[in-house]
This record gives C-alpha cells, structure tokens and sequence, in this order.
C-alpha cells in the first residue's frame, strides 16, 4: 500500500494545483478574453482529446520497459510547466497552449500511475486501492478549489494571482512522486503483446466500445460551471458548486471502490451511468434563477456519478487486462475516452450556441442511458 499512498499524496496536491484554476477556465475565457462558448469547447476538446492519444502509448511504453515511475514524473512534470504558461496568458491562443500541455502531462502520466497502484495490490482489494487514490486525489481537488475562492475574492478577481499559487502544490506533487518504488514482478521479462485490438480480451473490447459511447455525451465539466454562470451565479460562486462536486465525490469513491470488491463493478456502473442521464437531464431543465438553488443538488449529485464510477472503472480495467498488457488497456480506455471528448465537447459548445444550453445536456443525458443499457448486455 506504500505506492497507493505515495500516488495518492501525489495527486492529492497535484488536484489542489489544478483545481485552484479548472474552474476558473470558462470565465477566464469568456469574460476576461472574451472566447465563446463554441471556443471554449474547441479549447477543452482539443486539449483532453491530444492528451489522450499520449494515453494508450505512455501505456505500451510502461509495459515494454517496465519502467512507470519515470513516465509518471514526466507527465506530472509538464503539468506543471502547463499551468506556469496559463499564468502568462493573454490571449485565448495561450490558453489554449497551456492547457494543452497541462493535458498532455496528464497523457503521459495516467497509465503508467494506474499500473503502478494495480502492480500494488492484490486484485481482491483493488477497487479499495482505487477507491483510495481517487478520495486523496479529490480530497486535494476541493482544498483547490476552496483556495481558488480565496484567492479570488483576495485578489479582487485577478486570475493571474490564482494561477501563479497553483504552482506550489504542483512542485510538491513532482517532488513526492520521486519517493514511489518500481514493483518488480516475475512478468518483468515478458514483453507486451503488439499494440492492436484484436489482443485485448473480449469484454475489455466490448467494455471500452460502451465507455466511448457514453464518453460522446460526457462534455468536459467547464460547461457544467457556464451552465450555472447561465443561471444567475458568479464566478465566485460557481467556485462553492465546484467544491460540493468535489467534497462529494471525495466522500463517495473509497466506499465505491470497497462495494465494487464485494458486489461487483458492473452493478455499480450500470446505476452510474443512469444516473449520469438523470442528473445531466436535471442540468437540462434548470432554466431560470428562480431555479438556481437547484444547482446545489445537481452539483453533488454529479459529485455521486463521478464516485461510483471513476475508479470503479480503472478497477475493472485492471481485472479484465492481462498484467503484460495492464498499462496498455488503462491507457488504451483512457484514449478513447479523450478521443471521444474531443467531439462531446465540440457538440456540447455548438448545440449552446447555436440551438441552446439545454441542447448540450438533452444530449448527454441520453447517451448516458444508451451506455448503461449496452453495458448490462456486454459484461
């Protein structure tokens, strides 16, 4: 568990780093560069989807030289550079540089990261090793976003003062990631089977053709934060709705992780996933400011979907991959969840604009259902 601990803290402050501006994205965008909706999209899908496509490599890389620990720094590493050249930004073209970077760190990190805490622990205790990471990883995404609203309301609205703090946490992250030990492993010598699809087994293919499904109505959580700007709150404000996301989901993924050992994983993706559509078609309907209090509810109930599945998701990766190829499959899914983020993004920032915001979550609330139904008939 030293490892789990170790990524754990990493993340952790990592999460406190890029919290402190995430949310703060959408209105630096819109109201401070004056972007629109439709570019914001463009921004967070180009940049999640580039950062994706590092994914599936990053992973193949890992399980080839058995070495994660150095792709692990190196992401983190150029996330940190990434949210030092937001700081810099004047320009919406910067932001878009950044942010590029700043996900392409996450690219090269993520697999690599997965496989060392799945190399970690024993398979019956996976989802708690999950489980755990992500409560540490979204514990340090709300003291963010906490430190966010602080800085903020310090600073009379200035960005580039948030911006520059994030860059604490994020030394912190790199620096602790030094300590994480390589599992060796009686594996070491094999070598990963080529990187083509027909190796994975049957329901890991079938598993990852549903996750893209439901990842094209999965828009990234900016439009979220838009929607309630849309509603009648502040920047400052929309900041709170981003905490109680995060104190939820922090709540909820160890104790999800702990029910997907003993009641299988499938169970809770399937309700996960129907319950993505009930709460994005709840996004849908709040229309006016008589109904803004509504956010509240909608915020921590997406905190819920994000708990239940997250990690969950990673843990069955793990079950249903061959250990050779384990970083490949996480880095693989992870890939096509970005692939397909690129395109729910650039929907969500067009269907806005051009018909309306509830467009935008009309349509993820139906993929959601598609996706939970395909899941109970695939696994």
């Amino acid at each position: 568990m030293f490892n789990v601990i170790i990524l754990g803290l990493t993340s952790f402050f990592t999460d406190i780093s890029s919290e402190m501006i995430y949310p703060l994205i959408p209105f630096f965008l819109t109201t401070t560069l004056g972007a629109s909706p439709a570019v914001l999209g463009l921004i967070e899908g180009v940049a999640e989807s580039a950062a994706s496509l590092l994914k599936v490599v990053s992973g193949y890389i890992s399980d080839k030289f058995r070495n994660r620990r150095v792709l692990a720094i190196s992401g983190y590493s150029s996330s940190a550079i990434g949210k030092f050249l937001l700081y810099a930004a004047n320009s919406w073209g910067i932001v878009f540089g950044a942010r590029v970077v700043d996900r392409l760190g996450k690219g090269i990190r993520t697999a690599p990261r997965d496989a060392l805490i799945a190399d970690s622990t024993d398979e019956k205790k996976r989802g708690m090793a999950f489980g755990l990471h992500r409560t540490l990883d979204t514990t340090g995404a709300a003291i963010g976003v906490v430190l966010a609203y602080f800085f903020l309301t310090r600073y009379g609205g200035e960005y580039s003062h948030v911006f520059l703090w994030s860059l604490v946490p994020a030394g912190i992250g790199v620096v602790l990631l030094f300590f994480a030990r390589e599992k060796k492993t009686k594996l070491s010598a094999r070598k990963p089977p080529p990187l083509k699809w027909k190796v994975l087994p049957r329901k890991l293919q079938l598993f990852l053709v549903v996750a893209f499904v439901f990842t094209l109505g999965n828009s990234s959580n900016t439009f979220l934060l838009l929607r309630s700007q849309n509603v009648g709150f502040t920047p400052a404000s929309a900041i709170l709705l981003y905490l109680v996301y995060n104190i939820v989901y922090g709540l909820v993924s160890y104790p999800a992780g702990r029910l997907s050992d003993r009641f299988g994983r499938k169970r809770l993706l399937v309700s996960g996933y129907l319950f993505y559509g009930l709460v994005y078609l709840g996004f849908a309907v709040v229309t006016g400011a008589d109904r803004a209090w509504l956010m509240w509810v909608l915020f921590g109930m997406y905190g819920l979907y994000s708990g239940f599945t997250e990690g969950v998701e990673k843990a069955l990766i793990a079950d249903l991959a061959p250990s050779e190829i384990r970083a490949t499959a996480i880095g693989l899914h992870a890939t096509i969840l970005g692939i397909g983020l690129f395109p729910a993004s650039l929907v969500a920032g067009e269907l806005w604009q051009h018909i309306g915001p509830s467009a935008a979550f009309y349509f993820g609330a139906g993929t959601g259902v598609v996706a939970a139904v395909g899941l109970l008939f695939t696994l």
